[in-house]
């Protein structure tokens, strides 16, 4: 019996590998095609990843050319693989992060081979003896103090890739010293690759096709503010419907964009790093005030937050009844709506880096509108009506009152970074209309174009509000 149990279970095992080795040229075809359909969306979403793509594909054809031809290879010989490895770790996806990344490592290759050099013959100095001990002291003081100044979070954020590579320069040149004779030749060579490596990744990262890590921040920071407007300008509508059960009018998706914005931080603090290494271009001269990014994008970060609030009141199964919200709709919409404009205003000016033309006034007609609720709240408005059914609706008015005060800041920062940014003021000619079909047109040019040198200036009129 145990005789015919084993020959079932080998029957059994044979059989499953057949038809998993019959299935495996289906399967294979079927992740060759998901594989095929990921890179055409990834590829269709931001054409610029092929691109970079291929950038990096040039920059390595080009330092293998020291492997390649015979002078070249007689002038470096086997250091010329250092061109290739700083290539491949230096090159990144914007012109900021490149550079910084190529600046780090050649201060730090310089820095360590220097000190190096002279750690080597410091140590030669003691004898056959104490030189393998000195080295080994001087590794280990180098290692630990070079390993805890990276925890310092200035330092990491801009240059912990350094400190990584002085720590391994400064091994490999005084350690291998200790074999090889030629320590200072060495240590010439290894630089002068690196060196010819970082600058190929720049150049390439820079005149083809170069993705600004400036630009992306700027463009990051408006597109934020842009979605926060889209979501207050249709709040008040759709919150005071009459009925739950209606149909909204307008597209509800665009309600939810907002919520990119609560997790952005990380994204933004990593643009402006790299754009701080970045030479002038185009609009953004050098030491463009990056920081004042940083400080509108936390300004809104912390609307974002409030909206959240306000979101949930949309879905929220407590509803306070139809005729409590309708003695607040018409202020609490006007909030909103002039709160959108507001921050819709101001996007589209940082886009354009103009200056904004009616944002203040939005501000002060959401703040006089925030004054008027006050008011109305202070009378007695609900005085014989249930304080359940109030308190969703207090709620809600509570938190649009801290949009106001939000949006309130947002406009001073953002009036804060035209004035240190210089943006282009416009000419008091036109109607605010064509201002802002001219702004807008402006927009969608630089949303389209990546050139990089494409200076506009809007001419244009305000109109006086009354």
């Amino acid at each position: 019996m145990e005789m015919v149990s084993g020959s079932h279970e080998r029957a059994g095992f044979f059989a499953r590998s057949w038809w998993w080795l019959k299935a495996m040229p289906k399967k294979l075809a079927a992740v060759v095609v998901e594989v095929a359909k990921n890179a055409k969306k990834l590829g269709r979403d931001d054409p610029r990843i092929i691109i970079h793509s291929l950038k990096v594909g040039l920059a390595l054809s080009l330092v293998s050319l020291f492997h390649y031809f015979q002078p070249l290879y007689n002038s470096f010989g086997v250091s010329a693989m250092w061109a290739v490895m700083t290539v491949v770790v230096v090159f990144e996806f914007s012109v900021g992060a490149t550079i910084g990344k190529g600046f780090n490592r050649g201060v730090a290759t310089l820095l360590a081979g220097a000190l190096g050099v002279g750690a080597h013959h410091l140590a030669r100095t003691s004898g056959t003896i104490g030189e393998p001990i000195l080295l080994g002291l001087f590794v280990f003081l180098q290692a630990a103090a070079t390993t805890f100044i990276r925890f310092f979070p200035k330092i990491k954020a801009r240059y912990d890739y350094g400190l990584l590579i002085f720590i391994l320069t400064f091994c490999l040149v005084s350690v291998s010293g200790f074999r090889d004779d030629e320590i200072l030749e060495l240590a010439q060579k290894r630089l002068s690759t690196m060196l010819i490596g970082a600058s190929v990744c720049v150049i390439v990262s820079i005149f083809v096709c170069p993705v600004w890590a400036g630009k992306e921040l700027h463009n990051k920071v408006s597109q934020n503010m842009e979605k926060l407007g889209n979501f207050l300008e249709g709040f008040g509508d759709e919150y005071f419907r009459t009925s739950k059960d209606e149909e909204s009018d307008g597209d509800m998706s665009v309600l939810q964009d907002y919520k990119s914005v609560l997790n952005s931080k990380n994204t933004e603090e990593t643009w402006a790093n790299f754009a701080r290494w970045e030479p002038g271009h185009g609009q953004f001269i050098y030491r463009h005030p990056w920081k004042q990014y940083l400080k509108v994008a936390t300004l809104t970060r912390e609307c974002a937050y409030q909206i959240e609030a306000l979101n949930g009141h949309l879905n929220s199964g407590i509803q306070a009844p139809a005729e409590i919200r309708g003695k607040i709709q018409a202020t609490c919409t006007k909030m909103s709506l002039e709160c959108g404009k507001a921050l819709k205003e101001l996007a589209l000016a940082i886009k354009t880096m103009t200056l904004p033309s009616s944002a203040e006034t939005h501000v002060a007609n959401s703040k006089t509108a925030a004054k008027n609720l006050k008011s109305m709240l202070k009378s007695g408005l609900w005085e014989d009506t249930d304080l359940l059914e109030v308190m969703p609706v207090a709620t809600v008015v509570s938190t649009l009152i801290d949009v106001v005060l939000c949006v309130e800041k947002i406009a001073e920062s953002a009036l804060e970074l035209a004035s240190l940014a210089h943006f282009k003021n416009i000419d008091p000619t036109v109607t605010t209309d064509k201002q802002h079909s001219d702004q807008l047109s402006t927009a969608k040019q630089l949303t389209k174009t990546d050139c990089p040198n494409i200076v506009i200036t809007v001419h244009v009129k305000k109109q006086e509000i009354e």
